[in-house]
């Protein structure tokens, strides 16, 4: 199978957008009530567009923190995206330097979890592929957050609507995909690496902040991973 065209990417991505409707939703839910302006909603999703980043911005602007602590720990959330955009980066190192800039920029946790299957399972991928693919959710993602700024007014209870778990029901779904189609050694490495993120996020845990936490974890089990494969 290939995946080749920019319509492809738009189609592979309808299956993630549940996941961006229900947490966008609630984004913009969240900054209304702290009187963030509309306008200010689209440059956070258009700049930052990370859901997590994004509910911590508010919260720290609301705490009158500094400019420069917000920043930086803005950049610590999402400096996983780097780590993601590297283990993509082999497919495109044939593009132009701008185009390779373009694709990372709009790499998510959800786009790469798409986008990373076809290359596990070794089936061609391309720019216009990505680019369909993570121009969907950017643009989705914006209007998602807009229209619970402007409509989570009438919405009294958001958890009824199942809007809360949106986002763990995408990444279970997303998870399950990666078992598809893997040979039996490629499964066991699989499951060594989730028990090891596991067991290290809950200790370093216990010694640090849970992002910082899960950040470590996350380096340090993708580099397990990697030795394991070779």
């Amino acid at each position: 199978m290939t995946h080749l065209t920019f319509r492809q990417g738009v189609k592979e991505c309808i299956p993630t957008l549940l996941g961006y409707a229900g947490v966008g939703i609630s984004f913009g839910i969240v900054a209304a009530s702290q009187n963030f302006s509309i306008l200010e909603i689209i440059l956070l999703c258009l700049i930052i567009y990370a859901g997590a980043a994004q509910f911590i911005v508010c919260a720290l602007v609301i705490a009158s923190t500094p400019m420069t602590a917000i920043i930086l720990t803005t950049a610590i959330v999402n400096s996983r995206m780097f780590l993601l955009s590297m283990s993509l980066a082999p497919n495109y190192k044939t593009y132009n330097f701008w185009n390779r800039v373009g694709l990372g920029s709009l790499v998510t946790d959800e786009t790469f979890a798409v986008a990373i299957t076809p290359y596990l399972k070794g089936e061609k991928i391309n720019d216009r592929w990505l680019h369909g693919l993570n121009i969907t959710a950017y643009l989705f993602w914006t209007v998602s957050c807009v229209a619970g700024a402007l409509f989570g007014k009438y919405i009294s209870n958001p958890e009824m609507l199942g809007l809360d778990f949106a986002i763990t029901a995408m990444f279970v779904f997303l998870g399950i995909a990666q078992f598809e189609s893997i040979t039996k050694s490629r499964f066991r490495i699989y499951v060594v690496l989730i028990v090891v993120v596991i067991v290290m996020m809950l200790i370093l845990s216990l010694m640090m902040p849970s992002y910082v936490a899960i950040l470590i974890s996350a380096v340090l089990a993708a580099t397990l991973g990697v030795v394991m494969d070779k």
